[in-house]
């Protein structure tokens, strides 16, 4: 689409337009976890089949490889006041920058300025450093003790003062942080949100959205598929704020994503290779594990280990090289999520599939069912 202007990409976005109605969106999952539906999408043709998440050990085949995301989610938003002026203030920490320093997405009753100080729970505070893009904030984390002027860090770590803040921060989301739920979960949150919102098989902290396919697997059907000779492997991408934001022209015009940190180790490469040798499929759970495995692909279906940051986007005419199914929740209109399945099996079949989905009475977005493209 180089050279074109607002138009024709308004254009381009409408062919990955849909009707939804609101009471389609879920408002909390299905329980248990791999009770939610699951829309069977052949990409080759063929007829629209519907079964329940816990019937995948009956899709697959012995030999599949499932590859997951272990990201696990931050309870990333704090609720505080300015010190100036006392104003309800709310962040949401979407990144680190380095030490002490984060991305965060900033509201706030006034204005927004550098230096502008909130007061977080139990004596921490945290300081607008310079403004990033589209409300995201560079965030400095003041650990509790510290005053609002500059301060000898050195100084402070060799007095033993100096509480070891990335770690204490981080420890403080997880006591009294807010579950980042998505704008389109139109409730207050509860406290069964915490697990709600996170995978069965989280554990490298850093996301501020859930990968949600994951969502849908529990223990027990992991056990199913492990019976049924269906091999598991993890990679990691930390789900970042731009999931929630719309698709430009600019992203499209460079034909790159937002950026977010991923890490495909060793031994899930191994295991990409195991299932190469024995002929079978390799099936990405949710696109965030796609987008890892198609960021380090090789020749002939197999993928490079390594970490950093992905910003892939996967869109037709592209062809995955590695992926050769998908297990992915219903997603918004106009995005690159949903782009990135149409990769599998065309943007009109995929549409198609939305609709007999809608009349089928399916649910959506992160809290909705699922779908298997195979």
């Amino acid at each position: 689409m180089t050279g074109s202007g607002p138009e024709e990409f308004r254009r381009l976005l409408a062919d990955y337009a849909y009707d939804l109605p609101v009471e389609a969106i879920a408002q909390r999952p299905a329980e248990p976890r791999d009770a939610a539906r699951l829309l069977i999408l052949p990409r080759g043709g063929g007829p629209i089949g519907h079964a329940r998440v816990r019937d995948l050990p009956r899709h697959l085949r012995p030999g599949d490889l499932l590859v997951l995301n272990d990201t696990r989610v931050l309870r990333a938003r704090l609720l505080g006041r300015k010190v100036s002026g006392g104003g309800e203030a709310e962040l949401l920490f979407v990144r680190k920058r380095g030490a002490h320093r984060w991305e965060a997405l900033a509201r706030m009753a006034g204005r927004m300025r550098p230096g502008c100080e909130i007061a977080l729970p139990e004596g921490w505070r945290a300081r607008l450093i310079a403004p990033l893009e589209e409300s995201s904030w560079e965030v400095e984390v003041l650990g509790p003790g510290v005053e609002n002027g500059s301060r000898d860090r050195s100084t402070d770590e060799a007095s033993g003062n100096q509480p070891r803040e990335d770690e204490d921060f981080l420890d403080l989301l997880e006591r009294v942080g807010h579950v980042p739920l998505p704008p389109y979960i139109r409730r207050p949150e509860v406290a069964a949100d915490a697990s709600w919102y996170q995978t069965v098989h989280a554990r490298q902290p850093g996301a501020v959205a859930a990968p949600t396919a994951g969502l849908h697997f529990s223990a027990a059907l992991f056990r199913e598929l492990a019976a049924a000779g269906i091999e598991r492997a993890f990679v990691t991408l930390h789900v970042g704020p731009g999931t929630f934001r719309p698709l430009s022209a600019t992203d499209w015009e460079r034909g790159e994503l937002h950026a977010e940190t991923f890490a495909l180790p060793a031994d899930a490469a191994r295991a990409v290779e195991r299932t190469r040798e024995r002929g079978g499929r390799v099936i990405a759970v949710g696109t965030t594990s796609a987008r890892v495995l198609e960021t380090r692909a090789l020749p002939g279906g197999r993928v490079e280990p390594g970490a950093g940051e992905t910003t892939l986007f996967l869109r037709p005419p592209r062809v995955p090289v590695v992926v050769d199914g998908l297990v992915t929740n219903f997603h918004l209109p106009r995005t690159s999520l949903l782009m990135l399945v149409a990769v599998f099996a065309g943007r009109a079949r995929v549409l198609e599939a939305y609709r007999r989905a809608l009349a089928e009475g399916y649910r959506f977005y992160s809290y909705g069912d699922a779908m298997l493209v195979l």
